[in-house]
């Protein structure tokens, strides 16, 4: 019989973060966290357990390459609180192989395989990250968004573009008419305009290096003023170093005390 697992204590208690706000970053499965984020005794097993405990969500990129399985998914929701929030990367095969074109059944598909994420209230964005080569294509966008996969305007679908040719209000108009968002995206070479297009936000923060500290309190205060409309979904960078994962939690914990009243 498999030994149970030790109870996992919070150092900050989902339930006390605000309510709207889902940090996370992209991924927990790093031996290289330890210690920095991970303490060294919490065994591999219980990473996403200790994650969950310090954060509110993550972004999946496994499913960029292969869907998680039943039982593989389940596991995940499992190992997580109510109310955490579970963001995955849509597949290559869509994105980047068929680039939108043909692809209403693989788009099924991803969605299907997360119904129980979606069913246990635990399913955030579905991120769908065009190739920095993919130019504006605004008439198979449109066409794209009409799957039927997507009949469903309260799922949350957001579309990370990368190269500029995107970034106009044609795009933007084509996006808010279905309810999908527009990742705003900050890396070392592109930073995607702050526009709203949906009834939730998504942001990817991905600079090498993190951010300093002061950064890191703007981003509190935006996040914490946003979140009192509307959802909003954060994810920073990972790297070998914990980096991102411990600025998520001193955006999370900032954000929090200024919810109460307090100063970030």
């Amino acid at each position: 019989m498999p030994r149970a697992l030790k109870p996992i204590v919070a150092t900050l208690s989902p339930a006390a973060s605000p309510r709207n706000l889902f940090l996370g970053t992209s991924g927990w499965a790093y031996p290289s966290w330890k210690p920095g984020f991970y303490p060294k005794d919490v065994p591999s097993r219980s990473f996403l357990q200790f994650y969950a405990s310090r954060l509110t969500s993550v972004e999946v990129n496994y499913s960029f390459r292969t869907l998680p399985s039943g039982a593989q998914l389940q596991g995940w929701l499992d190992a997580t609180p109510p109310g955490f929030r579970f963001s995955f990367k849509a597949p290559q095969r869509i994105t980047h192989f068929q680039r939108l074109r043909e692809s209403r059944a693989a788009v099924g598909e991803f969605v299907a395989s997360l119904e129980a994420a979606r069913v246990t209230g635990k399913l955030g964005p579905l991120l769908f990250q065009l190739p920095p080569n993919f130019a504006a294509d605004n008439a198979r966008l449109e066409a794209f968004l009409h799957a039927p996969a997507f009949v469903n305007r309260s799922l949350q679908v957001a579309f990370e573009f990368r190269h500029p040719s995107w970034f106009t209000d044609a795009t933007y108009e084509i996006l808010r008419r279905s309810n999908r968002a527009l990742c705003i995206a900050e890396g070392d070479e592109l930073k995607t305009p702050d526009v709203s297009t949906a009834d939730f936000c998504c942001y990817r923060l991905r600079r090498s290096g993190g951010y300093t500290a002061a950064k890191l309190k703007t981003f509190a205060r935006r996040f914490e003023q946003l979140a009192k409309t509307s959802e909003v979904y954060v994810y920073f960078k990972h790297e070998d170093e914990p980096t991102g994962a411990l600025n998520a939690a001193k955006v999370l914990a900032s954000a929090s005390k200024l919810e109460s009243g307090g100063r970030a």
